[in-house]
């Protein structure tokens, strides 16, 4: 008899145990904070995601709880250069080994190269991909090439000319001091 796995209330290590395996084609609307960054554009795109639980032996520790996690998604962003739509390509494969409690977790953290996660009965395998999607975010979203060509001028002809009509402050100054220098 074969096991339904739930992503939304995940049994780490019955998964694991199993040999489980989970894959799904999800809204970007399902990830309420990825959609947030979207901003609202193309709500319509997926987040294709699969999950592999299994059983490992590791020298010295015995038995260990891992998933192997592969994610893809387009996340649509605003350009910070030219301010349009940039479709902003994600992709996570990383995996995860499974520890007893935080404590284990917090200890065991900088000697491994692995990422660390508790185990838990009611794994929310979603939240988890959210969170690795928003890490991998750009802090500065931009087209390799933009579609339009981008301005690069720091000031317009207005600013020019209202600052060339502008009379120089310091000119009063320099006037005075000729004055002074004349009744000497």
């Amino acid at each position: 008899m074969t096991k339904e796995h739930s992503p939304d209330r995940l049994d780490i290590k019955a998964f694991a145990q199993a040999g489980g395996h989970l894959s799904r084609h999800d809204s970007l609307l399902k990830y309420k904070r990825l959609a947030e960054e979207s901003k609202g554009l193309h709500p319509d795109l997926m987040v294709d995601w699969t999950a592999d639980g299994e059983i490992r032996t590791v020298a010295g520790l015995g038995a260990q709880v891992w998933m192997h996690l592969v994610v893809h998604a387009t996340v649509p962003m605003q350009c910070q250069r030219c301010l349009g739509p940039v479709d902003v390509p994600l992709d996570i494969d990383r995996e995860f080994r499974f520890v007893a409690d935080e404590a284990t977790a917090e200890a065991l953290d900088d000697e491994c190269e692995e990422d660390l996660l508790v185990l838990s009965r009611e794994f929310d395998l979603r939240q988890l991909i959210e969170d690795e999607l928003l890490m991998e975010l750009p802090v500065v979203p931009r087209h390799d090439e933009c579609p339009t060509p981008v301005t690069l001028e720091s000031s317009d002809e207005d600013f020019e000319e209202a600052s060339n009509q502008k009379p120089n402050p310091f000119a009063a100054l320099a006037g005075l001091r000729k004055d002074n220098d004349k009744k000497r």
